[in-house]
């Protein structure tokens, strides 16, 4: 139940004071169990809970084609949101071993959730700290990042938990002195002005193409033209189409290009198409010049496992798990270098597909953009959680990195944001259309877009020191 609790503080639900009641008690849990051995229970049907509550929308895509693979729902649902629970059990079940106390459950725990954004290359979806979105607290994350702020909100349920545990106003008055903290930290930043946005402008193109009918070629060709009616330029430099709006691969994709181009006239345009060399396929974007001439290319370099690409695909595949890798095969190949999209007046962009805006890391380029282009296709995902914690992470990694995100969403929810991670402008979800709006200044580099990771582990050090040396102060001072 207490996992439930801390689920329902994401997106759309975000009901923070739920979450963070949820997280106390399983600090109560915690601290009432007799053996590591329970303190791991604690913590994995904590993790159960959690993840199936804030990602239900798994069973989305195999609802796509029901008939090949509704019978994976339970199996790939259970499967993972209990394997993520391991990753809580592990922190919980060490923390009990070596009897570190509240505050070292945090600072495992905190661990817990960097190691699962990255081990088998990772999956940080569902971040505790995402509770905190439209709230101050969550312009911690410039300084922090998601896993800092993960570990702050940690350690504020940690309080919560050993105010109620103690029963004295000592301690109950901790956490409410924590809480204006984070509060007014977060209300100080977002005082500060933001720089005006530029005078240069984009057009976002929706087209809504439903994942059950988006490759049939029978509607093929009605999604490209709703989506060339959407891209009328006027008052854009540059127009913007989601990942795979273009279904055909780049190299038999001319004609469409060049018809984009017609359209667009003056202003640019980014498109996202399959591209194949050789033997291998990447999910791509591309800019578009004049003439329909191809300017740029980019291949999405962290790609979904089982989605996109199979692991040890003649073993799995023999298996019929292949059903949702591109053409029905073993998927894309993953690109290998970091790029920044030129766009002239506009600036220098990042671009990210689809799943790489839920990485903090896979934002932090080694040159320092101007904005962020996340292209996406949510159609996976639903309409009930996916796409809005697939929008609330995209703006999580403007406000880490001080810098405006741009977010084109086949079915949405494509929208524009400031530096703060405040929407400026956007399409809702599950309609075609287009939204033209100037792009928003950037403000300085952050702390944690200096720092990345190393944040985290010096905040985490800061909290494990306290931990140790609190029961040292007390004990000398009964001493004396």
């Amino acid at each position: 139940m207490a996992g439930l609790f801390i689920g329902a503080g994401q997106a759309p639900l975000q009901l923070w004071p739920l979450a963070l009641c949820g997280m106390a008690i399983v600090f109560v849990l915690w601290d009432r169990a007799g053996t590591s051995r329970q303190a791991a229970a604690v913590g994995w049907w904590t993790g159960f809970g959690t993840f199936l509550c804030a990602m239900s929308w798994l069973v989305e895509p195999f609802l796509v084609e029901p008939s090949r693979t509704a019978w994976m729902i339970p199996f790939a649902l259970i499967g993972m949101t209990g394997g993520l629970a391991l990753f809580w059990s592990l922190s919980f079940h060490l923390s009990k071993r070596f009897s570190t106390g509240l505050m070292g459950l945090v600072v495992l725990w905190a661990l817990a959730e960097l190691a699962r954004g990255y081990v088998f290359t990772g999956f940080p979806w569902a971040l505790p700290a995402y509770i905190w979105l439209d709230t101050p607290v969550a312009q911690l994350a410039a300084y922090v990042g998601p896993y800092g702020l993960t570990a702050l909100t940690f350690a504020l349920a940690a309080l919560c938990a050993q105010a109620y545990e103690r029963r004295s106003v000592g301690f109950i008055v901790l956490p409410v002195v924590a809480s204006v903290a984070l509060f007014g930290l977060g209300a100080v930043r977002l005082a500060q002005p933001l720089p005006e946005a530029t005078e240069h402008s984009l057009r976002i193109v929706q087209p809504n193409a439903p994942q059950h009918l988006k490759w049939d070629p029978a509607y093929i060709p009605l999604f490209f033209e709703r989506a060339l009616d959407l891209s009328d330029p006027t008052g854009a430099d540059l127009v913007i189409w989601p990942e795979t709006s273009v279904a055909a691969p780049l190299y038999a994709a001319t004609p469409y290009l060049d018809q984009i181009s017609a359209r667009v006239g003056a202003a640019t345009a980014v498109v996202g198409l399959p591209r194949v060399d050789q033997e291998r396929a990447y999910n791509s974007a591309v800019i578009i010049g004049a003439g329909g001439d191809v300017n740029a290319v980019y291949d999405k370099r962290h790609l979904v496992p089982f989605g996109e690409y199979i692991p040890f695909p003649k073993l799995l595949s023999a298996l019929g798990l292949r059903v949702f890798t591109a053409q029905a095969g073993y998927g894309f190949t993953a690109g290998t270098s970091e790029a920044l999209f030129d766009f002239g007046a506009l600036g220098k962009a990042l671009p990210l597909i689809c799943y790489e805006a839920i990485f903090p890391r896979d934002t932090r380029s080694a040159e320092r953009p101007d904005w962020l282009l996340q292209m996406t296709n949510d159609a996976w995902f639903g309409t009930l959680t996916g796409p809005q914690q697939s929008l609330a992470q995209a703006r999580f990694r403007a406000i880490e990195l001080g810098l405006p995100m741009v977010r084109a969403a086949n079915t949405g929810i494509s929208a524009i944001t400031d530096a703060r991670g405040e929407i400026i402008a956007s399409i809702p979800l599950g309609e075609a259309g287009a939204v033209t709006a100037n792009l928003p200044g950037a403000l300085p580099a952050t702390l944690y877009a200096r720092l990345g990771e190393r944040a985290v582990m010096i905040l985490l050090t800061i909290i494990a020191l306290g931990a140790w040396l609190l029961p040292l102060f007390h004990r000398n001072r009964k001493t004396v």
